[in-house]
C-alpha cells in the first residue's frame, strides 16, 4: 500500500494512482463559476456598505432629531409650493415661471429661521433690483437703435457683473449679502440678455419676482410656525457650552499635569473630553459670526426681544478664544519632555490646583449668568477668590527663587547629584514656573471675559438674582399673612361663642 503524505493545513481528497503515487482532487472552476463568485462578492460588499450607511444615518437622526424634522419641513414646503404649478388658476396667474417658486424653496430653505429670512431677503432684493436695472437697460438700449442695442446690453452686463463680483470680496458684504450679490448677477444677466429676444420683458420679470416672493414667504412661514429653530437660541446655547468646555479644559489640564499627587481615580479623569474642550472654542468663530448675523433678522422669540445685543456674544467669544489659546499652551506643558522633579511639582500642586479650580468656578458662573439671563450675585466674590489664589501662586514662585543654587547656575552638571529641597537648579524649576505663569495669564484673560459678560448683562438688562429672591420672599410673606389673619379671626369667633 503506497505511503500518502499530508502536508496541507486544510482537508483535501487524494487518490492513489496505479504507479503508487497520489494525487489531490481539486474542484474545477470554470468561467461561469468565477463570474458568479465575483458577482456574489460584489453584491455582499454593496449590501454591507448600504447597511453601514443606514446605521450612520440612523445615528445622526437619533443624535439630533431636529435634522429629521428639518428634512420633513423641507419636503412639506416643496409639496405645498408645487400646488402653484399643479393648480390651473395659480399657474395661469404666474405663467410658465411657476417652477421658479419650486427652485426658490430649494435654495432658500435653511435649518434656522434667521438663515431662511436672510436668504429670502437676499433673493427678493437681489432679484427685484436686478430686474428693474435690466428693464431700464433694455429700455435705453431699445431707444438707441437695433445696431447699438446688443453693444449697450453687453457693456451693462460686463460692468454690473464685474462690480457685483468685486463686492463679494468685501468682508462686510460677503458676511451678509454674498448670496444676494450672486442672485443679482444671475438675474440681471438672464433678464438683460433674454430681453433682446423677448418682447414682453416687463411681464416676464413681474412673473418671476411674483413666484420668488411666493416661495420665500412660504419658506419663512414654515420655518417659523413648525418646530422653529432660532439662530439666536443656537448662539446663546453655543456660548454657554463653550464656557463649560473652557472651564473643563482648564481644570483638566492642571489636574493632568500634577495628577493630584496620584489621588485621582481613573473614573474621575476624562482627558479626552476635558483637555480637548478648548478646541471647540477655537473653531467656533465662523459659526458664531454667521449665527449673530442671522439672529439680528429674527423676530422676538422666547426670552429674546428683537433688539437683543447679539453682537455682544461675538465679543464674549473673542475673549474666550483669547483664553483658549493660553489653555492650548498650558496643554502643551503636559506632553513636554522637560518636566520638573516630583518634589517641586508636589510643592506647587496645591496652589496651582487652587488657581485652576477658582478660575473654572468663575467661568462656570459666567456660563450660568448667560444661561439664566440673570446677573450673578456671587461673581464678585469668585473673582476675588481667583485673584487671591493668583497672589498666593505669585508668592510661591518668589519663594522658589530662594532655593536656586548660584553654583548650579554657573557650572553645568557633569554627573548626577542627589537633589534636595534646599538647593535646586534653574532648569528644574523652569517647567513648573512656565505653567504657573500661564495660569496667571489665564486668570487675567478670564477677567476680560467677566467684563464682556457684564456688558451683555447691562445692555440686555438682565435681572438680578437678589430681586428674584426678594420677590419670592415677598410672595411667601403674602401667603403666610392671610393664613395668620384667618387663624386670628377663627380664634376671635371661638372666644365670642364661648
Amino acid at each position: 500500500m503506497a505511503h500518502q503524505e499530508k502536508e496541507t493545513s486544510g482537508l483535501e481528497w487524494r487518490i492513489t494512482l496505479g504507479d503508487g503515487s497520489s494525487k489531490s482532487l481539486v474542484p474545477e472552476t470554470g468561467p461561469v463559476s468565477r463570474i458568479w463568485m465575483w458577482l456574489k462578492g460584489l453584491m455582499a460588499g454593496l449590501v454591507l456598505k448600504v447597511w453601514k450607511f443606514l446605521n450612520k444615518a440612523w445615528d445622526i437622526g437619533v443624535e439630533d432629531p431636529r435634522k429629521v424634522i428639518h428634512c420633513l419641513k423641507a419636503g412639506m414646503a416643496l409639496t405645498v409650493v408645487s400646488l402653484v404649478y399643479f393648480t390651473r388658476p395659480l399657474y395661469e396667474g404666474v405663467g410658465g415661471n411657476a417652477m421658479w417658486a419650486v427652485m426658490t424653496v430649494v435654495v432658500v430653505f435653511e435649518n434656522t429661521v434667521g438663515a431662511t429670512i436672510s436668504k429670502s431677503l437676499n433673493r427678493v432684493i437681489g432679484t427685484t433690483l436686478a430686474g428693474f436695472l435690466a428693464f431700464g437697460v433694455h429700455w435705453v438700449a431699445s431707444l438707441s437703435g437695433q445696431k447699438f442695442e446688443p453693444l449697450i446690453i453687453g457693456a451693462s452686463v460686463f460692468l454690473l457683473a464685474s462690480a457685483a463680483t468685486f463686492s463679494r470680496f468685501i468682508p462686510s458684504v460677503k458676511a451678509r449679502f454674498d448670496y444676494g450679490a450672486l442672485i443679482f448677477i444671475l438675474t440681471f444677466s438672464l433678464v438683460a440678455v433674454s430681453g433682446y429676444r423677448v418682447d414682453k420683458l416687463f411681464a416676464l420679470a413681474h412673473q418671476r419676482i411674483s413666484t420668488i416672493i411666493i416661495g420665500t414667504c412660504l419658506c419663512i412661514l414654515v420655518t417659523m410656525l413648525i418646530c422653529p429653530i432660532w439662530a439666536g437660541q443656537e448662539l446663546h446655547a453655543l456660548t454657554c457650552r463653550n464656557m463649560d468646555k473652557l472651564a473643563g479644559s482648564l481644570e483638566g489640564c492642571v489636574e493632568e499635569y500634577f495628577d493630584n499627587n496620584g489621588e485621582l481615580e481613573d473614573s474621575d479623569k476624562h482627558p479626552d473630553k476635558k483637555l480637548l474642550g478648548y478646541k471647540c472654542v477655537l473653531n467656533s468663530k465662523t459659526t458664531e459670526e454667521s449665527m449673530a448675523n442671522f439672529a439680528r433678522l429674527e423676530p422676538a422669540h422666547g426670552r429674546f426681544n428683537f433688539k437683543h445685543p447679539w453682537q455682544q456674544y461675538l465679543k464674549i467669544g473673542s475673549s474666550m478664544r483669547s483664553c483658549a489659546y493660553s489653555i492650548e499652551a498650558l496643554n502643551s506643558c503636559i506632553d513636554s519632555e522637560n518636566q520638573a522633579p516630583e518634589f517641586i511639582k508636589k510643592r506647587m500642586s496645591n496652589v496651582c490646583l487652587k488657581v485652576s479650580s477658582n478660575s473654572s468656578c468663575v467661568i462656570k458662573e459666567l456660563a450660568k449668568t448667560i444661561k439664566t439671563l440673570k446677573k450673578s450675585s456671587s461673581i464678585d466674590f469668585l473673582v476675588e477668590e481667583m485673584s487671591s489664589a493668583v497672589q498666593d501662586l505669585q508668592n510661591e514662585i518668589k519663594s522658589l527663587s530662594s532655593l536656586l543654587s548660584p553654583a548650579e547656575l554657573l557650572l553645568p552638571e557633569s554627573k548626577e547629584t542627589e537633589k534636595t529641597t534646599s538647593t535646586i537648579h534653574l532648569l528644574e524649576v523652569l517647567p513648573v514656573v512656565i505653567l504657573a505663569s500661564l495660569l496667571i495669564d489665564i486668570s487675567s484673560r478670564i477677567q476680560d471675559i467677566v467684563k464682556t459678560v457684564e456688558e451683555l448683562a447691562n445692555v440686555a438688562e438682565f435681572k438680578a438674582e437678589a430681586d428674584d429672591k426678594a420677590k419670592q420672599n415677598q410672595a411667601n410673606i403674602n401667603r403666610i399673612v392671610p393664613s395668620q389673619q384667618n387663624d386670628d379671626q377663627q380664634t376671635m369667633k371661638a372666644l365670642e361663642r364661648a
